[in-house]
């Protein structure tokens, strides 16, 4: 059975040049920041000792250096095997010069992306051999020392079944190959118990024939070996201090030792194979090392001899993953395209992308079988199938036909591009350093070219024997080969083609692609006087440092470009994980300059305050995980300036106010989080604008003006959601579109919810607010004279803030006016108003009080300052009042309360924001079935919706995978639901209450308390579904039990159970007439409010 993924304690990359050994220190570095490389394991670049040790050498050393830098983290001051019992090493051993990717096969990038991946990133042959050894071979291993080769690509679709119990020795993979694959490499040849008993290399088919399974593959050498801790890794360092062995190693080197070549495979392995003889391996009479007399050879043998003497004895066993795959990257162009145009499989969620990680203005001109990968194409850029366009800036237009391969090129490139036949070809740019100095070199060459063929026999350039080079060209060979080079020495490899330098012009790629065709004009000349590298030169001068610099400010160009599509046309790509790259790669404020270029010139608010949340996102990331919460106030008044210039409709002068600003908030983690704070404030203000579109649906008409003490009174149900809520939230509702389906209840037989408005003589506002809680009852008393006592009506906190409110949103009282409160409402109304509300619902009750009652307040203020309004105005009046409260929040509520029984609230992904409502026709007699098994459970805990709020706001605007399928299915199990109740279906709807619930709980997690969980597992046997209603985290519990009548039987196993705390049951029934008005005063005019009208409906409600 497989473990646990492997925690790796050291991870060694090994090199050949120590020019390199920095570049690549610093890309270990920032896959170990994007969480790639596990916890904290130490890294190392370790450069070979010398040139072509071998990879058993480059291996000993590797282990050796790994070996001191545990010994040193343990307080130890000389290497000791101990530091190995614990420890899970991976060596990754980069290997030789690459000619298709200057930086190695290791770091070739394939055509991949992985949406679900937290930090957006290139993936190189490296992370996909990582993520495969990391997540599926290596799984369940004990301590030890994993090595594996990066010339390969590998695939292995499942975690394969390794049995580790009791494990010792060597391990080795294999793969399944054919026959004739496996002749030009190396197969292992096993025994039924798995002993490796050889290892062949280039064997004849006929001797590979012994190795076949009985799949009819052979199991292929595929360059991953483990070795125990306790005895197989510990018995191969012991050797590096034994003569000819320490020479492979840098102590040995630095000690004066001769280096040796060392195969980890045919000299360090084939030692543990039990079918080889002493003799044979110490000889050198396998088939991969030869045997002979030079000093060498003797060095070889006596190394064989320490070897076997130290590791023949441990047994070597090999795994074979029948459904791996492993495909050498050859130095073979046709098959490098062919690797980087087919389905490549990735280990770790990616999937082949014909254009990956890429901008691409054009997209309908790449043909199928191409790939683009990290590049940007503007304009209109053809590319042919069987073609691969990596790391490039081109501008079209420009016709790429089929079998090329082009790396490395800018955009001056395209110029010189235009005038060619692009087909069967290959065409890099080199970033190579010259005494100090980092220059561009470009090389050309054919897809079919051959870089060791000679050219005197079968070699070929741009796919045509050399003679016809010459004879279109003018070149001549010595032009190519010095005369110090024989004829049976001269080759594409070394042949002086590429212009470096010229003594007094500027060299570009049109230096080069002339000899794609007859000569112009004086190109011959220019060409021959230039001074010329071969690609056996160019190779050792490459600057790999700058060349992975210049990918990553490729990879960051294309991917500014995306960001700015992506909200500029309201893609549903998240951007999070390219803002946390961003900033681990110092890219931050480039990032910062799109999306303040976005935020200033988008036409539409909500595309603004998309910009805006990314930017606090990437403030955030820049904290680190420091500096605190990310929610929190967001009122300093050094922000207020911007703020102003965003209420007042000025986005682009508002952004640039913020980015001013934000200067000032970036220089320590608490800062970066009260600025990313500040940013969300400003996203809320451009919500709120989106939202105020709402209010061209506000219809009013005039009415009769109640006399003075006629009360104005104001009855609505709660609601119930069953379905769909969280689309109904700004600015997902517009931006996704929404669907909620709801019920408007009777709680214990009571209309919970209402508000009464009558005029005064007394040009003032009085406001009395009861909210009778199942724990208590709450009142606020408030007289307000001055504009200023309405100021703080945006602070959701602050007493009587929604009857501020309210007065504001109804144009009763214009705060903006120069005339004192007492001057506008003597002027308009002939004195002022007395509003009173109540409920006898707890605060954060999961039923829509606050929004239904918002409702009730508006209608009541409209009618007792003479107009009126139809029950769809009011759902987005208190959209708009709810936006001017700071509160936020959806239509959902207003739509289950203000409505009658049961109905579906729809909105479009669009502005204006516009909700239409449909009542839900069900059978006849459902009624009365779902009131008997309709029940609210008080769970007896409370949370702000608010608090919940601002993480989903968050998640929506990074567009969350998660959270944008979740919103998906949220919208398609509200149609679902609304079925349910057209076929009078209780165990289906039971299916989508259960199912809503769910998606609450992905939509925002942390909304199930514990105690509240316990509670549901508890009733799950007697209910065909429940949830938390409202936005979870306490409240009521909506069930729908499977039996009629449940109350008493629910009540005696709630009284038995221990730990729920103030939990009660509650009636409900459906409520077939919504909000409803009347008017109570005497015909004398001296109006009291009539006998018995509660502030506050009975507690028992």
């Amino acid at each position: 059975m497989a473990g646990e993924e492997v925690d790796w304690t050291v991870v060694v990359l090994t090199c050949q040049h120590k020019d390199s050994v920095s570049a690549f220190q610093k890309e270990l570095e920032v896959r170990r920041a994007r969480g790639f490389l596990g916890r904290n394991p130490i890294l190392l670049t370790v450069e070979d000792p010398k040139v072509q040790v071998g990879s058993g050498g480059a291996t000993l050393n590797a282990l050796l250096v790994a070996a001191e830098h545990l010994s040193a983290r343990a307080g130890h001051t000389v290497v000791t095997s101990d530091v190995l019992q614990d420890a899970w090493i991976l060596i990754l051993h980069m290997g030789r010069d690459f000619s298709f990717d200057d930086c190695s096969r290791a770091f070739t990038c394939l055509p991949l992306e992985d949406p679900s991946a937290p930090v957006e990133a290139l993936t190189c042959n490296l992370d996909n051999l990582l993520a495969t050894l990391t997540q599926q071979v290596c799984r369940g291993s004990p301590p030890g020392v994993w090595v594996c080769s990066t010339d390969m690509l590998l695939t292995v679709p499942s975690v394969p079944k390794i049995d580790w119990h009791g494990f010792q020795g060597a391990r080795v993979i294999a793969v399944p190959g054919s026959v004739s694959y496996a002749s030009r490499h190396g197969v292992y040849l096993a025994d039924d118990q798995g002993f490796v008993q050889d290892i062949l290399y280039q064997s004849p088919e006929d001797q590979i024939q012994q190795c076949v399974g009985p799949d009819g593959k052979v199991p292929l050498v595929c360059g991953i070996v483990f070795f125990s801790s306790s005895e197989a890794a510990e018995q191969l360092l012991a050797t590096h201090v034994i003569p000819p062995l320490n020479a492979c190693t840098y102590l040995g080197l630095d000690s004066g030792a001769p280096a040796i070549q060392l195969s980890l495979f045919f000299d360090i392995l084939l030692s543990m194979a039990r079918g080889v003889s002493e003799e044979a391996f110490v000889n050198g009479l396998s088939p991969r090392t030869g045997s002979g007399d030079t000093q060498n050879a003797v060095a070889l043998r006596s190394a064989r001899s320490v070897l076997w003497k130290a590791l023949h004895t441990m047994p070597l066993t090999m795994v074979y993953i029948p459904d791996g795959s492993y495909d050498y990257m050859t130095t073979s162009a046709s098959d490098h395209i062919r690797h980087l145009t087919a389905s490549v499989a990735s280990a770790h969620g990616g999937s082949f992308c014909k254009v990956a990680h890429s901008h691409v203005e054009e997209p309908q001109l790449l043909e199928e079988g191409c790939s683009v990968t990290n590049s940007l194409l503007e304009g209109p850029v053809a590319v042919g199938p069987g073609s691969a366009i990596q790391h490039c800036c081109l501008q079209g237009p420009l016709q790429i036909r089929s079998g090329c391969l082009l790396t490395g090129l800018d955009m001056a490139s395209s110029e010189a591009l235009r005038g060619h036949h692009l087909k069967d070809v290959v065409i890099q740019g080199h970033a190579v350093r010259l005494k100090g100095i980092t220059c561009k070199v470009f090389t050309l060459s054919g897809r079919r070219d051959k870089w060791e063929s000679l050219a005197e026999k079968n070699g070929t350039f741009l796919n045509a024997r050399w003679a016809a080079l010459f004879l279109r060209t003018g070149i001549r060979r010595q032009d190519l080969w010095s005369r110090d080079v024989p004829d049976n020495c001269q080759r594409l490899m070394n042949a002086h083609l590429f212009p470096v330098l010229h003594a007094s012009e500027p060299l570009g790629l049109g230096d080069l692609l002339w000899l794609l065709g007859a000569p112009g004009p004086g190109q011959l000349h220019r060409w021959q006087a230039a001074w010329r590298m071969s690609w056996e030169e160019l190779r050792g001068c490459l600057d790999q440092e700058a060349e992975l610099a210049s990918r990553t400010a490729i990879f960051f160009r294309q991917g500014q470009n995306r960001a700015r599509n992506a909200l500029m046309e309201g893609s549903g790509r998240s951007l999070l994980p390219l803002l946390r790259s961003a900033v681990l790669e110092g890219y931050q404020e480039a990032m910062l300059d799109t999306l303040d270029e976005v935020a200033s010139s988008a036409r539409d608010p909500g595309v603004a305050a998309r910009a805006l949340a990314c930017i606090a996102d990437l403030l955030a990331c820049m904290a680190k995980g420091e500096g605190g919460l990310r929610s929190g106030p967001a009122a300093n008044p050094a922000w207020d300036p911007a703020f102003q210039h965003l209420e007042r409709g000025s986005i682009s002068e508002g952004v640039r106010a913020l980015a001013m600003e934000r200067k000032n908030w970036l220089h320590r983690p608490v800062l970066l989080v009260r600025a990313a704070r500040h940013y969300e404030g400003a996203e809320q203000i451009l919500i709120r604008q989106a939202v105020m579109s709402s209010c061209q649906f506000v219809r009013l008409q005039p009415a009769e003006l109640p006399p003075l003490g006629c009360w104005v009174t104001v009855e609505c149900p709660a609601r119930i959601d069953l379905s769909g809520g969280w689309s109904d939230t700004p600015p997902i509702t517009y931006e996704h579109g929404g669907a909620v389906v709801d019920v408007a209840v009777l709680v214990d037989g009571q209309r919970p919810i209402g508000a009464q408005a009558r005029r005064l003589a007394e040009p003032e506002l009085r406001l009395m607010s009861a909210s009778g809680s199942l724990e208590g009852e709450l009142v606020v008393d408030l007289v307000c004279r001055e504009l200023e006592d309405l100021r703080d009506y945006c602070q959701p906190h602050a007493p009587g803030a929604l009857l501020k409110a309210a007065f504001i949103c109804t144009d009763i009282v214009d705060l903006s006016s120069q005339k004192p409160l007492r001057e506008q409402l003597t002027e308009r109304f002939g004195g002022g108003f007395e509003l009173h509300t109540w409920s006898c619902l707890p605060h954060g009750s999961g039923l829509g009080t606050s929004s239904i009652l918002a409702g009730a307040v508006l209608a009541a203020l409209y009618q007792a300052s003479g107009r009126s309004t139809s029950v769809q105005s009011l759902v987005h009046a208190v959209l708009h009042l709810e936006q001017v409260l700071t509160t936020g929040g959806g239509w959902q509520d207003q739509v289950g309360g203000l409505f009658p029984g049961l109905k579906v609230g729809r909105s479009k992904a669009q502005l204006p924001l516009k909700v239409e409502v449909e009542q839900i026709s069900i059978p006849e007699g459902f009624m009365k079935i779902l009131n008997e098994h309709l029940l609210l459970l008080y769970t007896g805990k409370t949370r702000l919706a608010r608090n919940l709020l601002q993480d989903v706001l968050r998640n929506w605007y990074a567009r969350m995978p998660t959270i944008v399928q979740n919103t998906d299915a949220l919208v398609d199990n509200a149609e679902e639901c609304a079925r349910a109740l057209q076929q009078g279906d209780l165990s289906l709807l039971g299916k989508c209450l259960n199912c809503y619930w769910l998606q609450k709980k992905t939509m925002a997690p942390g909304c199930e308390p514990l105690a509240v969980r316990r509670m549901m597992d508890m009733l799950e046997p007697l209910v065909y579904g429940q949830s938390l209603t409202g936005a979870g985290g306490g409240g009521f519990l909506c069930i729908l039990t499977q039996e009629p009548r449940q109350q008493e039987l629910l009540q005696k196993i709630l009284a038995k159970t221990e730990g729920l705390g103030n939990v009660s049951i509650h009636m409900v029934e459906v409520d077939t007439a919504g909000i409803q008005m009347h008017f109570q005063g005497d015909k004398d005019g001296i109006v009291q409010p009539a006998e018995g009208l509660p502030l506050s409906l009975p507690t028992a409600c």
